[in-house]
């Protein structure tokens, strides 16, 4: 039992353990070594008792430091009640010293106030400066950016877009960046965008209006250049007209020397109409301002836009084009019409071509031969289709000095004009057919207007004019005395005089196509062929069978075209002289003349023959045989009578017709026998069929011997030699047949 009271020893240990834990947590406490917290959880983790234990022990501690304090106090206790002592003492001048310390606390407050005053001037007066100096600082940087953005302003006004789009880049790149940190830089560089849009937008619009205005001046810079190149080319061809000694010279050097008078005269007067309008416009840029295309161009340059201004100034160049090709539907009717035509075309090249020559890569030389060359296609189809509704040789030919002039300016400017040039061959082949409309009309009322009588002459001046217009030359007429008559009728030298200037109208047009002298002698041959030979013959032919021509007139007739065959010569060398080209080259074309004359004198001779018959056959149809006749009337027939005596009247027309000339006489005489042989045959043959005739049943002795009576006047007339030159009785013999029918 005394075993179980009494502790064990590990109750004892751990009873000592914790006296010692709470002498540790005492120490830790006293030392004020914080944080107690793992000090105070050891004491409580432990028995359920530990804490009043805890407190218990503390308690005891707390006792032991007071009796330690009590013990300390006691032992200082007379030091601190003689130090209370002095403080005591002490106090009345502590007082004292207070109340000193005060008043001058009081006065020096007093004095300083002044001094703080000015102290806190100056601060705010160095705070000023400090605020000064470095606005300054910063106005000066933001000053030139403000200059840049006013002198930006300013160009914007005055339309100084490209200077102002350098002073962007400048804003840009150099100024803003050094106050990017200000609220209005960040917006002007906001707005610098906006500007370079609106930049964009205004030389964009300047663009259209430019565009819009070419057009409208295009005729104007049209027609300054072609009247630039005119007057060259009339200069360059006076000029080599007065050095050339041998042009037009001989038997047309008159008219010749007039043309070129004319030529130095109109020259002179065009280059005083120059030098009176020397501050006239001259030039396509002084026409028009192009500023606003150099101005674009820069712009969109410096934007990185240019090929997209490029694009966009081709194709609306290539619209204006197409307009300007499009041609007036009454374009053909007056001249007017074509140089306007011609002056828009050459207007919008002379641009083209200034713009090529004063940018660079705006319009290249590619460009614009493809521009050309579209172009001129659109040129000769509408050319030819208008062209073809000409019929007035005048329009046609003011047509082709348009269209030389029109070349020659453009080849001036570098564009090929080859195929304009051969189209007038072409408008030169229906020039000629329109000069051969209008002389064909000429030659009528030349024909209409004509007495088909020889050309009386009463004195030598009136000899004189005839022959200065007409080639003749005649020595048994030169001998005989004044008046006379020359052997052709008056319609010759005009027509000699027509064929010569329609020979000069052929010129005009073979003139300036820069061709040689040959090819124009040629052209010129070949349309005076056709002048000859088609249009000339036709109206000799048409006139031949005029119903109002007789017999008298047919054989005029055949004289004049004898006369102008004759002088188909002088026509050649007339062309040998105004080209110059002698008629001893090979090439050299000959007139057909010629065969025209000759055909129209075989026409001419048919119906000589042909009238006769129908004459005779109008005789022969009043013939009134009564067939049953007892007895003839003792002579001839009335109506016979009457034919025998139209024909001898008409052969003494031949023989009488003007014969100072063997060959006139020959071709007469020819002319005459065969007539009066074809009318003896014919009448012969007439007479025969009447005898023969079908419905004749019967004839009586006494119709016989009536119509044996007509024969022997038939064969008296054939022996009566009507026309001179049968031999024998060659004549007598177109009656035997009839005489032989009428003994059966």
């Amino acid at each position: 039992m005394a075993r179980k009271n009494r502790p064990n020893m590990s109750e004892m240990y751990l009873e000592e353990n914790k006296d010692q834990i709470y002498e540790n947590a005492l120490a830790e406490i006293e030392s004020f070594e914080l944080p107690l917290g793992t000090t105070l959880r050891s004491v409580y983790d432990d028995q359920p008792n530990a804490h009043q234990r805890f407190m218990e022990k503390l308690d005891a501690c707390i006792r032991n430091h007071d009796r330690e304090i009590e013990k300390m106090c006691n032992f200082h206790h007379q030091g601190f009640v003689d130090a209370i002592t002095e403080l005591l003492k002490v106090r009345a001048d502590a007082e004292k010293l207070k109340v000193q310390v005060t008043d001058t606390n009081r006065r020096l407050q007093d004095a300083g106030k002044e001094v703080i005053a000015q102290t806190e001037e100056i601060i705010r007066c160095r705070v000023q400066q400090r605020n000064i100096t470095t606005v300054v600082e910063k106005l000066q940087l933001c000053l030139p950016v403000l200059e840049m953005y006013s002198k930006l302003k300013e160009q914007m006004k005055v339309k100084r877009y490209y200077s102002a789009l350098k002073t962007m880049e400048q804003l840009e790149n150099l100024y803003l960046p050094r106050v990017s940190q200000y609220r209005f830089c960040q917006i002007m560089i906001e707005n610098l965008p906006k500007l370079r849009e609106e930049i964009k937008e205004i030389s964009m619009s300047d663009l259209k209006d430019f565009l819009e205005s070419i057009r409208k001046h295009s005729d104007r810079i049209g027609e300054t250049a072609m009247k630039q190149a005119q007057q060259e080319k009339t200069f360059s061809t006076t000029l080599q007209k007065h050095n050339n000694v041998n042009y037009g010279r001989n038997m047309h050097l008159g008219r010749s020397k007039i043309l070129d008078s004319k030529n130095e005269m109109t020259l002179k007067r065009t280059f005083e109409e120059d030098d009176d309008h020397d501050e006239e416009v001259l030039t396509a840029q002084d026409l028009v301002d192009f500023s606003p295309v150099y101005r674009c161009l820069h712009i969109y340059s410096v934007l990185g836009d240019g090929e997209i201004f490029e694009n966009y100034y081709r194709k609306q160049r290539r619209k204006q084009a197409r307009l300007v090709l499009q041609p007036q539907s009454s374009m053909h009717e007056t001249v007017e019409g074509y140089r306007r035509y011609f002056s828009q075309i050459v207007g919008f090249f002379v641009v083209e071509d200034h713009i090529l020559h004063v940018t660079q890569g705006l319009v290249t030389r590619t460009y614009t031969d493809e521009l050309w060359n579209m172009a001129l296609s659109k040129i000769i189809a509408v050319l030819r289709t208008h062209s073809s509704y000409c019929n007035d040789p005048d329009l046609v030919l003011e047509l082709k000095n348009l269209i030389v002039v029109f070349a020659d300016t453009l080849q001036g400017y570098g564009f090929p004009v080859n195929r304009l040039f051969d189209l007038l061959f072409e408008i030169r082949d229906q020039y000629n057919e329109t000069l051969l409309k209008k002389w064909s009309g000429l030659f009528r009322d030349i024909f209409e207007a004509d007495n088909y009588s020889p050309i009386p002459v009463a004195n030598e001046e009136e000899y004189k004019i005839v022959i200065s217009k007409f080639p003749f030359q005649d020595s048994e007429l030169d001998k005989q005395s004044f008046p006379k008559k020359l052997p052709m009728s008056q319609s010759v030298p005009q027509i000699y005089i027509q064929v010569k200037e329609f020979i000069y109208a052929s010129l005009k047009f073979s003139e300036s196509l820069h061709r040689s002298s040959t090819e124009i002698d040629d052209m010129l041959r070949k349309s005076t062929n056709l002048l000859l030979t088609r249009t000339l013959s036709s109206c000799l032919q048409n006139l031949i069978k005029k119903p109002h021509i007789g017999l008298t007139e047919l054989v005029q007739i055949i004289i004049n075209t004898t006369h102008l065959e004759l002088a188909c010569k002088y026509l050649e060398d007339f062309i040998s002289n105004i080209t110059n080209i002698s008629q001893v080259t090979v090439h050299t074309a000959r007139l057909y003349g010629l065969s025209t004359f000759k055909d129209a004198r075989h026409a001419a001779e048919g119906e000589i023959y042909t009238k006769l018959n129908q004459k005779i056959d109008e005789f022969i149809q009043i013939a009134d045989y009564d067939w049953t006749m007892s007895e003839s009337d003792g002579r001839a027939s009335g109506y016979l009578m009457d034919l025998i005596n139209f024909l001898r009247s008409t052969f003494q027309v031949f023989t009488h017709l003007p014969n100072n000339n063997n060959d006139h006489a020959a071709m007469s005489g020819k002319v005459a026998q065969t007539a009066c042989m074809s009318a003896c045959q014919h009448l012969s043959t007439s007479l025969m069929q009447m005898l023969l005739d079908t419905e004749l049943k019967q004839i009586s002795m006494g119709a016989i011997q009536q119509f044996n009576l007509d024969v022997i006047q038939c064969e008296l007339f054939a022996s009566s030699e009507p026309v001179p030159g049968f031999q024998g009785d060659t004549l007598q013999l177109a009656f035997i047949d009839l005489r032989q029918n009428e003994s059966l």
